[in-house]
Order: C-alpha cells, then sequence, then structure tokens
C-alpha cells in the first residue's frame, strides 16, 4: 500500500494517530503495514444488510481500495465481492470452520438473524443450508479479531427496528456482540460508516493492536467527539439562529438535527473525498453512529425535538432555555 505519512495521518485521525503512532513508526508504516498485511486474512460475512457499508468502502479513494483488497490483504470471502459462486466462493468458509482455521480477521456486515436462520441463509455445508448466524458464531470462535461494519452489525440498525406500536421484529435481528458476547468486537456504526474508519481501523489492527474504544465498542480516534463539536453550523448554534424550515439557514438542531448526540468526525472528515457532509448539504444528522439508530425511543429520525415537557428534560441546558422560548411563543431567531 502506497501511504506516506501525510495520508496515514489523513486516514488514521491526524492528532490521534499523531500520539497513538510515533514518528519513527509513521515513518516505516509502508514497510510494516507489508510485513503485517502478508499475514493477515480477511472473511467478510453479509447478513441482514443492503451492502451499502461494502458499497461506501469501495468508494475509498486514497488508497484505492483496490489495492487494498488486492495487494496488502487477503481477502478470503466476500459475497458480494467474490470472483467465485456457489460452493466453490463457500468452500473458503467451510474448510475454515472444519480446519479451526485462527489467522484470520472477521468483518460482519448487516444484523443477523435469530429467530429464524432462514431469514438470511449463505450457502450450504455437508448438505444442509446454513444461516449466517452460524457461519459467523462458528468463524467468530477462532477469528484472531472481531469488527462490526456498519450499525446494522454493531448496534441492531435498521433491520432490528421495532415494528409499529408492538416493539416486535420479525426477524430477531441483532449485533455481532450478541451472538458472540464472549469475545471484543470492534464497533465501526455508520448507516454507511465512513470508508477511512473501517480501513482506518484495519490498519491500527495491523500495526499495533486493538484501537482505543469508547463505551459502545467505537474507536475514540473516529467517535471521540460529536457533530455538534465539529460542525459547520455551530456558529449559528452560539449565535442562537435555527432554522425553522428544511433549506432555511442556521442551526437546524430544532428540525431534528441529532448532531449534538450522535459521535463521529464527519464534520471534519467529510464524504466523497472531503466534498461535503450530512449537515452541509441540508440534511441535518440522523445519528446513524448511536445504538439507539433509528428509533430513539420510538421517536424517529426526523421528528420535532420539542413535541412534549418531557422531553425538556432530556435537551442540554442552553438549547432547552431556547424550546422554552419557543413554546412561550418567542422567536428562535432572534
Amino acid at each position: 500500500m502506497s501511504l506516506n505519512r501525510r495520508e496515514f495521518l489523513k486516514i488514521m485521525g491526524t492528532t490521534t494517530a499523531a500520539v497513538a503512532f510515533p514518528g519513527v513508526l509513521i515513518q516505516g508504516c509502508k514497510k510494516a503495514l507489508k510485513k503485517a498485511s502478508a499475514r493477515t486474512n480477511v472473511i467478510w460475512i453479509q447478513a441482514q444488510s443492503c451492502s451499502g457499508c461494502s458499497i461506501s468502502l469501495l468508494n475509498k479513494v486514497d488508497p484505492g481500495i483496490v489495492s487494498v483488497i488486492t495487494e496488502h490483504i487477503s481477502l478470503n470471502y466476500h459475497q458480494t465481492l467474490c470472483g467465485g459462486t456457489g460452493h466453490a466462493a463457500t468452500q473458503v468458509l467451510e474448510d475454515a470452520v472444519k480446519t479451526n482455521r485462527k489467522d484470520f480477521i472477521l468483518i460482519v456486515e448487516g444484523s443477523i438473524p435469530t429467530k429464524s436462520d432462514e431469514y438470511c441463509t449463505i450457502g450450504e455445508m455437508d448438505g444442509k443450508i446454513i444461516g449466517a448466524r452460524e457461519w459467523i458464531q462458528k468463524l467468530g470462535e477462532n477469528a484472531m479479531a472481531l469488527i462490526a461494519v456498519g450499525t446494522c452489525a454493531a448496534f441492531g440498525g435498521i433491520p432490528a427496528a421495532k415494528i409499529h406500536a408492538t416493539g416486535d421484529n420479525p426477524t430477531g435481528a441483532t449485533s455481532l456482540q450478541n451472538i458472540i458476547p464472549d469475545k471484543k468486537v470492534i464497533n465501526i456504526p455508520g448507516c454507511p460508516p465512513h470508508p477511512d474508519w473501517v480501513v482506518g481501523t484495519l490498519l491500527h489492527v495491523l500495526l499495533k493492536g486493538m484501537p482505543a474504544l469508547d463505551e459502545y465498542n467505537r474507536p475514540l480516534m473516529y467517535y471521540g467527539t460529536t457533530v455538534h463539536e465539529k460542525c459547520e453550523r455551530l456558529p449559528d448554534y452560539k449565535r442562537g439562529r435555527f432554522a425553522k424550515h428544511w433549506g432555511d439557514e442556521g442551526c437546524l438542531y430544532l428540525l431534528g438535527c441529532r448532531g449534538m448526540d450522535t459521535g463521529c468526525d464527519i464534520p471534519t472528515r467529510k464524504w466523497v473525498d472531503g466534498a461535503n457532509t450530512c449537515v452541509g448539504c441540508g440534511s441535518g444528522c440522523i445519528g446513524c453512529t448511536e445504538p439507539v439508530f433509528p428509533d430513539y425511543g420510538n421517536r424517529g429520525i426526523y421528528k420535532h425535538l420539542v413535541a412534549s415537557n418531557d422531553e425538556l428534560k432530556n435537551l442540554h441546558p442552553e438549547v432547552a432555555e431556547v424550546v422554552l422560548k419557543l413554546k412561550a411563543g418567542g422567536s428562535i431567531n432572534g
């Protein structure tokens, strides 16, 4: 992988990377990565997912994802990217299970169904149809590291959302950590996650081992600050300029933006090689890196945040003051 110091720091998160990786290591990262990746196999299982996480990864610009998966790691299996089909592809999984391989990193994309394996099957073994849950459990027992890519794999995500008002979910969708509770899982949530988060976390595992994680097992170097703290609309918030309608200028908090309670570095990292952000294009943050996504306590993604007085108790004090003023008939843009 052709990585100079600037590119390496950009992927890893600049300041955090400079602390975590001493200068000598950064200067020699190309050689170290080549040595490490030569013996690092990756098995990527897609369970209940839309493949959006894989598509995001394929949009990795620098270093190019083609270079990563063909030259610098051994991507043993990936349903979408496999050259082979049918048994020729799943033979990799079967061999890994039967020989108790322990030389690979297991990456899971998508939530895992628990009510029936028939909701998500991946090939056969010894004439029996095998569900994603069984593959993941058997492979996870021996994997040298477990990584959940995307919010569905990390926390359940959209497939685990409540149905109507019953709180029930037809497939019993759940996270990788719940399927393999006895081993540490690195969570890289996002709907989808930024490709830098995926590649950067793999780099950290290869070069230095387990990265520092937050309370939800997310790498601190990517999820350690909130969207609000680095938001391009933060000056509007500080001046008390709040948008009343989508498309208006000003802070989007009162329209349902979840930036205050969402950890990730998108405001500074940006999407599509630095082109834009969710808030920058006017949509507001939907909080897709958080465990409560997409339900938010039956509130949903865009429901107005000041629907009831009870909700005021959960707001930040300075925002609650603005909301109270609004509810009393005052102006939020004064």
